[in-house]
């Protein structure tokens, strides 16, 4: 609910001197105190709605902003930003440590430090990539925010729609990290830091999540489980205006009952159903607040409230962003603001960190092709090549041998169909197609591990959580005026959960045996039998029984097929594909395309 955004710049011409004039007067509407001057600290601070403007310290050698919930674990920090502002703390960390500060900064946050008579600056954001920094870097300027309409709200930024941002979030049904939408513009990646010294950019982490096989035995491992839940919810400070989210899943329901045990009063949990079959997971919500004897407020979303939401929520992202799941995410939160609820728990995280996703079991069933001896492969592959009977013999075998993590994007849509047939022959010629697996690569090769399970939790760790479900509740707890914590994402919670032995996190191909384990006592045994479903939108299935709702998608698509991205005979076959009974799955494509189509109207692109 807060955002920094600001500048530094090395030259003093009057080009720079316009650049301040402006930002000065963005300063005043934020009702900030700051003044600038060439070579001063050029930055300002926003906060929105009922809370706080960003901590802001400025002294006659450096200017810091940080906001979020950063923790200290520097005694003699700790107590600066308790008496006089976590900026200041921030201050004096950075001039006893340098850019090390970070090592003793936790919690979500997004910070900068700036020195301008050194030409420098440093920017970061948290471990687990819960607020958001982005930056531009041009010569002797630096902007950055936030956000990504701050940062080309800058008159010394020339920031285009990039065809690569665009074909990156067609991949990923968003733009992840460290790529954005716009040319010349990064995001940081989480635990990740950046320095911008003398017109030389250096990235680097400066943390991240090691894998390291705990000492203790799985019983005093299962026994720790409960604790670090409710110290990690704890944390989270509920109070008598805090809710939770509540789909009926394993972390949503856990999230309730530990928040339920601390409190001592009947919580209230706020549910989304939809009125179509598949979807619905109400009955499970129901059951957890029968467990856990919590107050449970249930709204239904209709194909009129996506049709109300869809340009909302377009201009309200600062990129395009094709989660359907947002919907029901915006509507459960602003019916729980309608209820006096200030702030919400939410469950996200657990299978990123407990091992809970399918593609975790069915990963580790092609790995286990590796560990054939070659003598039995050589005499198996020609076999399955050349005879018929052993054609899912012959599929699993190619799915194998392909490379991890590019075996996980398989079933993407770019994969299924060649890109001459999606895109135009001019937008092709524009990107890299490579490039997501690329992004991909690097992130998985990146983990301080070689165990698949782990390596496969490090990927989701960026690439689900922070590029997209992080992304998904914080920006539509924001559009609903509501502040949310992550209970299952809290530090203690994710360092805890990298100790478990992955044998221990899933037993075979048992998804989350561990957690199940641990909560067999705690929740409803609905619960712990449902098989995963999500919060899904069936918006695929809608398109199909709603006039309104389709006429709407229908325009959307032929928007987008006149920008000259797409080859319009994809189009067709697409709506076509819909249409002759796969409603659910071309369904998905259609929504990523219109999601699109609307940000760009929204954002006058």
């Amino acid at each position: 609910m807060q955002s920094i955004y600001g500048w530094l710049s090395t030259s003093a011409n009057e080009r720079s001197s316009a650049i301040i004039e402006q930002q000065q007067a963005a300063t005043r509407s934020a009702n900030s105190d700051h003044t600038t001057t060439d070579h001063q600290p050029q930055a300002a601070v926003g906060g929105m709605g009922r809370y706080d403007a960003p901590s802001s310290y400025q002294s006659g050698r450096l200017l810091t902003i940080i906001e979020g919930s950063p923790q200290w674990t520097d005694s003699t920090l700790a107590s600066i930003a308790e008496h006089q502002g976590h900026a200041q703390a921030l201050a004096e960390g950075f001039l006893e440590y340098g850019k090390s500060v970070l090592n003793h900064l936790h919690g979500p946050f997004a910070c900068c430090v700036l020195v301008p008579d050194g030409d420098y600056a440093l920017l970061a954001i948290d471990r687990i990539g819960i607020r958001p920094l982005a930056f531009f870097a041009n010569n002797d300027l630096l902007v950055f925010g936030s956000q990504l309409d701050q940062i080309i709200a800058h008159p010394g930024v020339d920031a285009q729609i990039d065809p690569q941002g665009i074909f990156n979030y067609l991949y990923f049904h968003m733009v992840p990290s460290p790529g954005s939408i716009y040319t010349g513009i990064s995001k940081l990646q989480p635990g990740e830091c950046v320095e911008f010294d003398h017109r030389q950019i250096s990235r680097n982490f400066y943390w991240q999540l090691e894998h390291n096989d705990s000492h203790y035995s799985k019983q005093e491992l299962l026994e720790q489980l409960h604790s670090q839940l409710e110290q990690a919810t704890q944390s989270c400070n509920p109070d008598q205006h805090t809710g939770a989210f509540l789909s009926g899943g394993l972390d949503s329901s856990t999230v309730t009952g530990v928040f339920q045990k601390l409190s001592d009063r009947p919580i209230d949990a706020f549910s989304i159903g939809f009125d179509a079959d598949g979807y619905d997971e109400m009955e499970f919500a129901r059951a957890t607040a029968k467990h856990f004897n919590v107050n449970l407020h249930e709204y239904y979303v209709t194909p009129e409230d996506v049709l109300a939401a869809l340009p909302l929520i377009a201009k309200t992202y600062d990129e395009p962003f094709g989660n359907a799941s947002a919907i029901p995410a915006y509507y459960c939160a602003k019916f729980a603001r309608e209820q006096g609820i200030t702030q919400l728990l939410a469950g996200d995280g657990g299978d990123e960190i407990f091992a809970g996703n399918a593609r975790y079991a069915k990963q580790k069933m092609f790995d286990l092709y590796r560990h054939i001896p070659g003598v039995a492969k050589a005499v198996l592959e020609p076999l399955a090549s050349n005879l018929p009977l052993l054609g899912k013999v012959k599929s699993y075998i190619e799915q194998a041998n392909i490379p991890m993590p590019d075996r996980m994007e398989t079933y993407n849509f770019l994969h299924r169909t060649p890109l001459e047939e999606i895109f135009s022959e001019d937008f092709l010629s524009k990107i890299n197609p490579e490039l997501p697996i690329q992004n991909l690569t690097e992130t998985y090769n990146r983990a301080p591990t070689d165990d698949l399970i782990k390596r496969m939790l490090f990927l989701d760790g960026k690439f689900t959580l922070a590029d997209n479900d992080l992304r998904k509740v914080n920006r539509m707890c924001e559009l609903a005026g509501i502040n949310v914590q992550y209970p299952m994402l809290q530090e203690n919670m994710v360092e805890f959960a990298a100790t478990i032995p992955s044998k221990w996190l899933m037993k075979g191909f048992e998804l989350r045996s561990f957690y199940r384990e641990g909560m067999k006592d705690f929740l409803a045994k609905e619960t712990l039998d449902k098989s995963k479903q999500g919060f899904g939108l069936p918006f695929g299935v809608w398109m199909s029984s709603n006039e309104q709702l389709r006429q709407f998608a229908e325009a959307n698509l032929q928007g987008i097929a006149q920008r000259g991205i797409l080859n319009p005979n994809y189009i067709d076959n697409l709506i076509k594909a819909q249409k002759e009974g796969h409603a659910s799955y071309y369904g998905v494509m259609i929504w990523i395309l219109i999601s699109l189509e609307q940000w760009l109207v929204a954002h006058q692109r």
